[in-house]
């Protein structure tokens, strides 16, 4: 596991550097998109961030492949040269979109040609971690691997929409299936703890940290469609990469096996299957609610909207930074516990630590608004053009104005007093109501 430390460490080092370097020449050469309708950044920003990332993942595979630990994992060069080049398709199909806003199916038809890069040349799933259930065919394997990564592709870029918030997820769903997998090739008594799935986790981990310094809000840089499509390839890719190289029903064990790590008859066979979803389920629902929210008004599954988890928390009071902590919370519960069942036996454990983190996060994302919450609110339902929505603009998170004036200054219980005394005519939460404000979008 430490190698996989310093793989991460190395990751994140190089990528941060190279962060720094993007940024620099995206601001001297205005390597940066002007402000679009749906944005709510009033300054143009550089969205170049997926490409420093990109290097990192690059150079880290690099490094990895002159060391003998790994050279089980380099003995056969085509899943890795599919992997980076699938990735420099998506890089460079994100970098153009986030420049020019190209048409979704251009971006769609490239996700699934590098999908299928990498179905295309070994890394696909040929068993289903359910008692060891293998797939039919080859083709039916090739078309659940393609579907698989263009789904996770597009569930993480939808949560794209705050400052650090994919990074952030990517860090913490990864480094959880970094150690999952770890006990997993420990506990089938592999000779070899050093494969491709954990190599990709620990270089995503490693991307995912080096970036955030620079996203972290208020960000310096975002990531782009480049940077969380990358994010969403290596996920899936490892994902699959490890549920094909192990057999899951082989953790089925007798009662003798009782007091080996995670091993269970029912659980043992679910996991591995269970834990890539349960650390996308944040960006898998939201990606469905809006497929489904689109598809019922008639429009495109990937236009653009305002009415993402991470926009409705920010409609409900929650603060930027707030919101943010919220999906990672969310996140972590999840992920953890499931990554419990399979450490800990028996389950009691586990799942008390999934009710009171479920409870907790629940309590935290519907709190009642504080006093800052409540004359954002009011700000946000004043009619516009009156006197207290243009006096108190700068407390609307949502507001351009908030991101020009301070909108973290102290809140005088003059400004209290005047925007309660005001009173909201509309429930700005009333998604009905919002949905038919113009559309805005935080990447």
């Amino acid at each position: 596991m430490t190698l996989y430390a310093i793989i991460a460490a190395v990751t994140a080092l190089i990528t941060f550097l190279m962060s720094i370097v993007v940024y620099k020449l995206a601001l001297r050469f205005k390597l940066y998109p002007s402000i679009r309708d749906r944005d709510v950044h009033t300054k143009p920003t550089p969205r170049l961030g997926g490409v420093a990332m990109f290097i990192g993942v690059v150079a880290t595979f690099g490094i990895a492949s002159q060391n003998p630990f790994f050279k089980d994992t380099f003995a056969d060069p085509g899943p890795i040269l599919a992997i980076l080049g699938a990735a420099f398709l998506i890089v460079l199909i994100g970098v153009a979109d986030d420049i020019w806003d190209l048409d979704w199916m251009i971006k769609l038809a490239t996700q699934f040609l590098a999908a299928g890069l990498i179905a295309w040349l070994g890394v696909q799933i040929y068993s289903l971690p359910i008692g060891g259930l293998t797939v039919g065919s080859s083709w039916m394997s090739a078309t659940l691997t393609v579907f698989a990564i263009v789904l996770v592709m597009n569930a993480v870029n939808f949560i794209d929409g705050l400052d650090g918030l994919v990074a952030g997820v990517g860090l913490i769903a990864n480094g959880v299936f970094l150690i999952y997998g770890y006990l997993l090739v420990r506990e089938m008594g592999q000779s070899s703890f050093f494969n491709l799935s954990l190599l990709i986790s620990a270089v995503l981990v490693g991307a995912c940290a080096g970036f955030l310094p620079l996203n972290w809000h208020p960000a310096k840089m975002f990531m782009g469609d480049a940077g969380a499509l990358l994010v969403g390839l290596l996920m899936a890719t490892s994902a699959v990469a490890i549920t094909g190289q192990i057999d899951p029903s082989a953790l089925s064990a007798g009662p003798s096996d009782a007091g080996v790590v995670g091993r269970s008859q029912l659980l043992g066979a679910f996991i591995p299957i269970i834990l890539p979803f349960a650390i996308l389920v944040v960006p898998l629902v939201d990606f469905a609610l809006a497929v489904i929210r689109r598809l019922r008004a008639g429009k495109s599954p990937f236009s653009a909207d305002r009415l993402h988890l991470h926009h409705r928390l920010l409609d409900m009071g929650h603060s930027h930074l707030h919101a943010v902590l919220l999906f990672y919370a969310w996140t972590a519960v999840i992920a953890v516990s499931c990554l419990m069942f399979f450490v800990f036996q028996p389950y009691w454990f586990a799942l008390g630590f999934l009710i009171v983190g479920v409870i907790v996060c629940t309590v935290f994302t519907l709190a009642p608004p504080g006093r800052r919450k409540a004359v954002e609110i009011t700000v946000q339902s004043a009619e516009e053009g009156t006197e207290v929505a243009e006096d108190l603009a700068r407390y609307d998170p949502l507001d351009e104005a908030s991101v020009v004036r301070n909108p973290d200054a102290p809140i005088s219980e003059d400004v209290v007093s005047r925007a309660l005394a005001a009173g909201p005519e509309s429930d700005p939460r009333n998604t009905e109501v919002r949905a038919n404000e113009p559309q805005k979008d935080q990447r």
